[in-house]
């Protein structure tokens, strides 16, 4: 198996559009997003994407807010990672992806047409409702166009796939792009994950479960890593990834305390495994940039990464508990 490094990244998150800064950010603030719907609610919001790094106004008809998070993001990997036009088309893409985040009004017009006797009627909906919107509407609805949209604007042409996710699906994403390149499927591989927690639809979800109530924050985003077979210009080296159930993991507590010579960067969301992941030298993503469902993990690696790239460490090691109950953990190294 070959050693895979990591030749650039990505994030897309509430402190902007650039990486290397997401350590240092804090504070929340009120969601806009969500303000019409629920009030105030405290979240970790992307902020306006700029017009020299977004999709065109077009494109943005067919995506659902999360989509347009990855495309955005993955242009930004593809840049930083200054791959030729051939390691590009060549490259895997794997992405965990949440709900489609799709269009308040074309989903209500869509169900208000699918009513009868205050009941929905799956009838119904299959000639008025379906009838009531854009049948490009499709494009916004299936969550797996949150990764279909960015390889279709930025011209990846590898295997791919997209792994629902409330967390370890995206670690599910980053082991099998880092199997293709480690095992000579694939030179080039991106993997990552995007997602929101603030469409109204997938923040009612969560507060009726309890969420909320728990100690969730919302948040949005997307993350990317870019993994190559070659050490030219490499940021750090990926070096394992797994992922385990929730029971698995509540066996071995203290998990972190084998991590004493790696820094340890932590995304749980919640108090109970927050402090089954705490350390004393942990860093904790989640307390600055919430939870941002699929793509908290991602966003924790590149935290990671920008430990490595600033010598901060020579090792880290990030452990992502998502609401799902699973454990990921993604280990990674300076390169020589």
């Amino acid at each position: 198996m070959r050693q895979v490094y990591i030749s650039g990244a990505a994030a897309v998150s509430a402190s902007g559009f650039d990486w290397r800064t997401l350590a240092g950010f804090k504070g929340f603030a009120p969601s806009g997003q969500l303000s019409a719907s629920h009030g105030s609610v405290m979240s970790a919001e992307v902020p306006a994407i700029p017009s020299d790094i977004d999709v065109d106004a077009r494109a943005r008809k067919l995506m659902a807010h999360p989509a347009r998070l990855a495309a955005v993001a993955l242009r930004l990997a593809l840049a930083d990672a200054r791959w030729t036009g051939a390691q590009r088309e060549q490259a895997a893409l794997y992405l965990g992806v949440g709900a489609s985040g799709c269009s308040m009004d074309e989903l209500t017009r869509m169900l208000a047409a699918s009513i009868v006797d205050h009941a929905f009627s799956l009838e119904r909906f299959g000639g008025a409702g379906l009838a009531a919107c854009n049948p490009l509407f499709a494009f916004q609805l299936m969550n797996n166009f949150t990764l279909c949209h960015g390889a279709i604007l930025n011209g990846t042409e590898g295997p791919n796939g997209a792994f629902y996710s409330r967390g370890t699906g995206t670690l599910a994403a980053l082991s099998e792009a880092h199997w293709l390149v480690a095992s000579g499927e694939c030179d080039t591989a991106l993997a990552g994950g995007a997602d929101s927690a603030l469409h109204p639809v997938t923040w009612t979800q969560l507060d009726a479960a309890g969420y909320p109530a728990r100690g969730f924050v919302p948040a949005e985003g997307a993350g990317l890593l870019a993994l190559s077979a070659s050490a030219d210009g490499a940021l750090a080296t990926l070096d394992a990834v797994s992922f385990h159930s929730a029971r698995a993991w509540e066996r071995h507590p203290g998990l972190t305390e084998a991590c004493e010579d790696a820094n340890v960067v932590i995304a749980p969301w919640g108090s109970e495994a927050r402090k089954r992941l705490g350390h004393d030298n942990a860093l904790d993503v989640s307390v600055c940039l919430g939870d941002a469902l699929a793509a908290a993990p991602a966003l924790a690696w590149c935290v990671a990464l920008d430990l490595i790239r600033q010598g901060r460490c020579r090792r880290a090691v990030v452990f992502s508990a998502g609401i799902d109950g699973g454990l990921g953990v993604a280990r990674f190294g300076s390169v020589a």
